[in-house]
């Protein structure tokens, strides 16, 4: 063999054409591409489409039928000096509190306890996820009347006890709260079942290695379970946080915001403005707003995911 044919390790073929190669990228990822062309359609024309002009509409001024016209930042400036802004911001950063608060150890629980049965473990897993097949407007309805002050369930509950009932939805301090009672109801299913797959994937050594060492339920759950559930809490915490930022249907369905604005949310207020009022610029800052504050937050988790993972 002529020694000045071969070629080094490493070293890429002779260069082809630009024509060639793409004919040559297509022969070999065309049926892939094929595969993956209806899932991009769908991804472009309602999710990456209506995204990229949501940030146009932020510096136009747009009336249905008529040309949009640029508008610089004077949408931003008028969004910012609605008097109903610091209302919208402070219900959905109590919404996103409360969520966390009251509902990120929820699913944690459940998946535990259900996990740690000996009888009945699939009932209760499909007992929980139950609240997910739900239509969302059917279980906001039956949450509507289990709320109502006067023949709601809650309110009988109370009663039943002795206590005086409560108007869970007409009462300011208590509608958002009832927002996340019912949320959280409605959702913890669904992150039980991820935690639970999570705990089954840990290896059933360590735990029989712990019972024969002695190792009570509560030490096995301590230095076991919760150990190995570390990086799905942090994932969770992370989407929980992204989706109760987002609030809209609950307070949409429930309350439309109020009562005195009590429940009025970001994502609301978005959706007055675009859908009430029609104004599509104030709606598309606000929205390019709300966007930014999520990108920093997944930003900051990013971060600490890589820092938590070097330690």
């Amino acid at each position: 063999m002529n020694p000045t044919m071969i070629k080094p390790a490493g070293e890429r073929p002779e260069s082809l054409p630009q024509g060639s190669r793409l004919r040559q990228f297509f022969r070999v990822n065309g049926i892939g591409l094929a595969f993956l062309l209806p899932a991009l359609c769908f991804y472009t024309l309602f999710q990456w489409g209506p995204i990229l002009y949501n940030f146009l509409l932020a510096f136009q001024n747009y009336t249905p039928g008529l040309p949009p016209v640029w508008v610089g930042l004077q949408n931003f400036q008028r969004v910012l000096s609605d008097s109903v802004l610091p209302q919208a911001i402070a219900n959905t950063f109590a919404f996103a509190g409360w969520a966390l608060l009251i509902g990120y150890a929820v699913p944690i629980v459940a998946a535990i306890v259900i996990t740690e049965l000996r009888r009945g473990r699939a009932f209760f897993r499909l007992a929980i996820y139950l609240p997910n097949i739900i239509p969302a407007i059917a279980l906001y309805i039956m949450w509507i009347y289990m709320f109502h002050p006067t023949v709601g369930l809650l309110n009988q509950i109370l009663q039943f006890f002795g206590l005086p009932g409560l108007e869970w939805l007409l009462a300011p301090k208590l509608a958002l709260v009832s927002l996340v009672i019912m949320s959280t109801w409605a959702n913890f299913g669904s992150t039980a079942v991820l935690y639970m797959a999570s705990i089954t994937a840990i290896q059933a050594e360590l735990y029989e290695a712990a019972e024969i060492d002695g190792a009570g339920i509560g030490a096995r759950i301590r230095h076991i379970t919760l150990p190995a559930l570390q990086p799905t809490m942090v994932l969770l915490l992370l989407l929980q946080l992204l989706a109760t930022l987002q609030v809209l249907q609950e307070p949409f369905v429930m309350t439309g915001g109020g009562p005195n604005n009590a429940t009025m949310t970001l994502m609301y207020l978005a959706y007055n403005y675009a859908f009430v009022n029609a104004e599509f610029g104030k709606a598309g800052a606000l929205g390019m707003l709300l966007f930014l504050l999520l990108m920093v937050l997944s930003l900051i988790y990013v971060k600490l995911t890589k820092v938590v993972g070097q330690k």
